[in-house]
């Protein structure tokens, strides 16, 4: 077997600095003078977040949106964890681990003494029930059952040693496991029925527990007594140090700006550049993280009659002025999409080149492909006009102004998107239905370039119902290719395809601005941009 051996469990300051500019940066911050003395971190206190959605799930297996997955990752530990400085590996619930030679078993050595907050055992039993209830869960859970496509099962070796199985290589899983998605739940929740851990929530092992919970309102945790097997990651040993944090439901974006400006919230999630002005000069930080995996988009159904033809996709990917959404629209430090992945992605490469604005070229695609310019300016064929239902959810400030600049762009080559506004917790029937032509959004963060299987395989959830191509045999090549060289050629391939047939239309990169209070400390992105708040305290 291969034996990877993870650093000792040292505890790890990640210092800001240190991070380049793509992964964290601290955009602004106030505070005392360069004369006094640092505040020394203090335990006790609420910490209180507003957020813009609720997705109306507590489960981590199968809610998807990031300002629910901010609370529900305090709630669940993890295998491994993953430095989003660096992408290395560490130990969490997981000692030590194994890989076998042909990458198809996992073994891991678990952490003795670990409970769940109902005071049973995190043992490899524990481990075993929560990822074999994962495939069960199917559309519900479609992140968690990407991870373990082609899972056999969970062996348990002994009391704490998991060997985890697949029916093919998986090169993918390790990662896999520092997400929430895959965060180990006890076994009385695995055996509740999925509507029932979305509404009551599970049973986890994290420095938090759900205290209440109230849908579209708010998300109450407790500090969890006795907590003591954090990530080699954290930098505080033992219990967190807040007693409690309340995520808010907070929709309107200068509400949100006003509360963190007042003082009424301690931490906002999702800053636009329309906010950045209102928060200069406050006693408020600014926190950036570029999100790897895949970034904003336009993702067309490529099923529907008018994408038949490549190269109106082509005229549309061509069309759109990336960089003016940016400077208008996006976060200071925000990158303009270069390929489907973000730049901090492992295997990522620069086609830029193909993404470029070329409005000539638009206008001859569309005119090949037999798109006639009507009295009105929108281009019409047999009789329909290129009119393209395009549907968004109303989860971040920047997603409506984003679109309505894009929609400006398209009509400027007769091109009209008709915008229609939904619920985050809307998209399992969206993308089971089907029902648009083009869907905003498309984000999947994740640090491993797998997130172009979760998102484009015919055999997974194919939101923008990619035909059957070469693409899926490459899919499936890179996702069990150990060879970091081999793989990064493999991924290389896939983006190219991606861009080159026009499925979707990249945008910009996911970038996550939090707004923080001068008296909050050491909140810590996790590598998929998460957030982990057992080190975080106040003052």
């Amino acid at each position: 077997m291969k034996v990877l051996s993870p650093r000792p469990r040292a505890r790890i300051r990640l210092r800001a600095a240190s991070v380049p500019l793509t992964a964290m940066l601290l955009l602004t911050a106030c505070g005392s003078g360069s004369g006094d003395e640092p505040p020394q971190a203090q335990a006790g206190g609420t910490l209180t977040f507003a957020v813009g959605t609720d997705a109306g799930c507590l489960d981590p297996h199968q809610a998807g949106s990031s300002d629910t997955v901010y609370a529900l990752r305090q709630t669940v530990d993890s295998l491994l964890d993953q430095d989003p400085s660096t992408g290395e590996l560490v130990p969490w619930l997981a000692e030590s681990w194994e890989v076998s030679d042909d990458a198809r078993t996992f073994t891991f050595r678990l952490r003795p003494n670990v409970t769940f907050s109902d005071g049973t055992p995190l043992d490899a039993a524990a481990v075993k029930a929560s990822f074999d209830a994962v495939p069960t869960l199917g559309v519900l859970a479609i992140q968690a059952t990407s991870y373990l496509e082609g899972y056999v099962g969970t062996t348990v070796v002994d009391d704490l040693t998991a060997a985890v199985s697949f029916t093919q290589p998986n090169a993918q899983f390790l990662q896999a496991t520092t997400t929430s998605s895959l965060g180990v739940i006890a076994p009385s929740s695995v055996s509740k029925a999925p509507a029932e851990r979305c509404s009551d929530g599970v049973i986890g092992s994290g420095p938090f527990v759900l205290d209440e919970y109230l849908r579209n309102r708010s998300t109450t945790l407790t500090k969890r007594p006795g907590y003591d097997w954090g990530s080699s990651l954290w930098t505080k040993d033992g219990e967190a140090y807040l007693d409690r944090l309340v995520f808010n439901v907070v929709a309107e974006a200068g509400v949100r700006t006003g509360s963190v400006i007042s003082g009424q919230v301690d931490a906002i999630g999702r800053v636009a550049q329309a906010e950045e002005a209102a928060l200069a000069g406050a006693e408020v930080a600014l926190q950036a993280y570029t999100i790897p995996g895949v970034g904003y988009n336009l993702g067309f159904n490529n099923s529907r009659a008018f994408f038949a033809d490549a190269r109106v996709r082509q005229a549309i990917q061509v069309a759109v002025d990336r960089r003016q959404i940016v400077e208008t629209v996006f976060s200071s430090g925000t990158a303009p999409a270069t390929s489907v992945l973000a730049k901090n992605t492992p295997g990522y490469v620069d086609l830029s080149s193909a993404l470029s604005l070329d409005v000539e070229r638009a206008e001859r695609l569309l005119d090949e492909a037999g798109w006639v310019t009507g009295s009105n300016g929108i281009r019409e064929k047999d009789g329909t006009a290129l009119r393209l239902k395009t549907v968004w959810f109303s989860n971040a400030a920047t997603f409506q102004p984003a679109l309505e600049l894009i929609q400006q762009q398209l009509k400027d080559v007769g091109v009209e998107l008709v915008l229609q506004e939904l619920q985050v917790a809307q998209f399992p029937e969206l993308i089971s239905s089907g029902d648009f032509d083009l869907f905003w959004g498309g984000n999947y963060s994740r640090a491993d370039p797998d997130a172009l299987r979760t998102l484009y395989s015919t055999k997974l959830r194919n939101a923008y119902r990619v035909p059957q191509t070469e693409l899926e045999e490459l899919l499936d090549q890179q996702a069990a290719t150990l060879d970091p060289t081999t793989r990064n050629q493999l991924v290389a391939r896939i983006q190219e395809l991606v861009v080159a047939n026009a499925y979707v239309v990249p945008i910009v990169d996911q970038q996550t601005v939090l707004a923080l209070r001068s008296g909050v400390h050491d909140l810590r992105f996790a590598g998929a941009g998460d957030i982990h708040l057992h080190d975080t305290w106040k003052n």
